[in-house]
C-alpha cells in the first residue's frame, strides 16, 4: 500500500514538472505576442481560447456544467483571482520589468503559499523542514537570475508592485482552490475560464481596441500556444494537481519555471547553460524536495 502511494506521489510530481515546462514557455510566447496584442487583449483571448477548447473537450466526454450558484461564483473568483488579475498585471508589469526581475519577484508566491496555508488548511502546515526547503529553493532561483538582477529594483516601482501582486493573486486562488475541495475536474476548469473571459470582455472594450489591433502570424501562433496549452491544459492540471501534492507542494512550481526557462533557451535561443545554472538546479531541485519530503510514521 505505501508503494502504491509512493508511486502515486511520483507520478503527481511528474505532472507538476510537465505543468512547469508549458507554463515556463509561456514567457516566450509573451514576449512574441506582445508585439501585436495589447495586454489585455492578449489575455482576454487567451482565456476565450482556452474556455472554447476544453468546453468542446467537456461535452465530447459528456461532462455538465457546474448548475448551482455557489460554484459558479466560486468559479468566477478563481477565474478573476487565478487568470484575469494576474495575467493582466504580469502583461503590463513586463513592458517595464526584465523578465529576470520579474522572476524573481514572483518567487514571493511559494513563500506567501506557506504562511498562508499554515493558518488557512489543516493538510499544509509550516515545519521547520518546509522553511528550509522554501529559503533554499529561493537561494537557487536568486543564483539562477544573478544577483543582479536586483539592481532593478526600485526603477519601476508600480511594475515590480503589478507582478508581486500577481504572485500574491496566485497565491490566494491556490489557497482558495485548496480549501473548496469541490473544485475540480473538467467541468469546474471550463466553468473558471468562462468567468474569466467573461469578466475581461467588457474591461478588454473599455480600455483598448481589440479590433483595431493588426496581430501578425507569430503573435497569432504564440496566442495559440498560450490559450491551447499554458492556460487550457495547465487549468486541468492545476485543479488536479493543487489537491494531490497540497497548496505549499504546488507552488513551488515557480522555482521550477525560471530553470526550466533556462532549458527553453537553450532548445530554442541555443543558449549555453554553465556551472551557475547547474547549482542552481541542484538547490532550486533539493528545496522542492524537502518540501515534498513525508514525515515518517
Amino acid at each position: 500500500m505505501n508503494r502504491l502511494k509512493s508511486n502515486a506521489r511520483l507520478v503527481e510530481l511528474a505532472l507538476l514538472f510537465v505543468l512547469a515546462i508549458i507554463w515556463s514557455s509561456s514567457f516566450m510566447f509573451i514576449k512574441v505576442a506582445v508585439t501585436t496584442l495589447s495586454p489585455l487583449t492578449l489575455s482576454f483571448t487567451r482565456i476565450l481560447l482556452a474556455a472554447v477548447v476544453l468546453a468542446l473537450y467537456a461535452f465530447y466526454r459528456g461532462d455538465r456544467l457546474p448548475r448551482d450558484l455557489a460554484t459558479w461564483v466560486a468559479a468566477c473568483v478563481v477565474g478573476l483571482l487565478g487568470n484575469v488579475l494576474p495575467f493582466s498585471l504580469i502583461h503590463w508589469g513586463e513592458q517595464y520589468v526584465d523578465s529576470s526581475l520579474t522572476a524573481i519577484l514572483m518567487g514571493v508566491m511559494p513563500v506567501a503559499v506557506a504562511l498562508m496555508a499554515h493558518f488557512a488548511t489543516e493538510s499544509d502546515p509550516l515545519t521547520a523542514r518546509r522553511a528550509v526547503g522554501i529559503a533554499i529553493g529561493f537561494t537557487g532561483l536568486v543564483i539562477l537570475i544573478g544577483l543582479d538582477a536586483l539592481g532593478g529594483l526600485g526603477s519601476a516601482i508600480f511594475a515590480q508592485i503589478a507582478i508581486m501582486s500577481a504572485a500574491l493573486s496566485y497565491s490566494v486562488t491556490t489557497i482558495f482552490v485548496r480549501r473548496v475541495t469541490h473544485l475540480t475536474g473538467r467541468p469546474m476548469a471550463v466553468a473558471t475560464l468562462i468567468c474569466g473571459a467573461t469578466i475581461l470582455l467588457p474591461l478588454t472594450f473599455v480600455y483598448e481596441q481589440p479590433l483595431s489591433l493588426s496581430p501578425d502570424w507569430p503573435a497569432l501562433g504564440s496566442l495559440f500556444m498560450l490559450g491551447v496549452f499554458s492556460t487550457g491544459i495547465a487549468t486541468l492540471m492545476y485543479f488536479r494537481l493543487i489537491h494531490t501534492l497540497g497548496a505549499t507542494t504546488f507552488s513551488q512550481i515557480n522555482y521550477l519555471i525560471p530553470m526550466m526557462g533556462v532549458g527553453w533557451g537553450a532548445l530554442v535561443l541555443h543558449e549555453q547553460p554553465g556551472v551557475r545554472e547547474a547549482i542552481a538546479l541542484a538547490l532550486i531541485l533539493a528545496g522542492v524536495a524537502l518540501v515534498n519530503q513525508k514525515k515518517r510514521s
